[in-house]
């Protein structure tokens, strides 16, 4: 009765452990796309893509640089300068300009250069003709002197 009760309980064990198991062939594929072929066009635009980012990155970069340098030069003791001297230069041409335009004694025509532009004014009675001509076309002002009241 030992044996018998030993089989049974071996039986039941086997009975109980026995589990059926579901299997799968093993199969070898490459992981990267170059190799299998799977997903390659996809892994060659990530890459391209990159490429171009990093090449992007480094011309903004360059372009930041650049314009930082420009920024600094046009922002020197020098630069402030020279545009503030040449705006009093200009604003003094002008007054003149007026001067011999509107003053005691006003011409009645004249013209003179100005760094490659030929400005030239005359008094036609009633208006006064001021034409710039230029490198980039000619500008012609006709101011009516009637309105004003000198």
């Amino acid at each position: 009765m030992n044996s018998h009760r030993f089989k049974g309980v071996i039986l039941a064990g086997i009975s109980l452990t026995a589990v059926p198991l579901w299997a799968d062939s093993l199969v070898f594929g490459f992981q990267n796309p170059a190799f299998s072929g799977v997903g390659y066009s996809a892994h060659v635009l990530t890459i391209e893509n990159q490429e171009q980012n990093r090449k992007d990155a480094l011309r903004d970069e360059e372009e930041a640089a650049r314009l930082a340098e420009e920024r600094e030069l046009e922002n020197s003791v020098e630069a402030r300068f020279l545009r503030n001297l040449e705006s009093r230069i200009y604003s003094q041409i002008s007054r003149q300009l007026v001067d011999n335009l509107f003053g005691e004694n006003p011409s009645s025509a004249g013209s003179f250069e100005l760094e490659g532009s030929r400005i030239s004014f005359e008094d036609l009675g009633t208006e006064v003709r001021l034409t710039i001509e230029g490198a980039s076309g000619t500008t012609e002002l006709t101011i009516p002197t009637e309105a004003f009241s000198f």
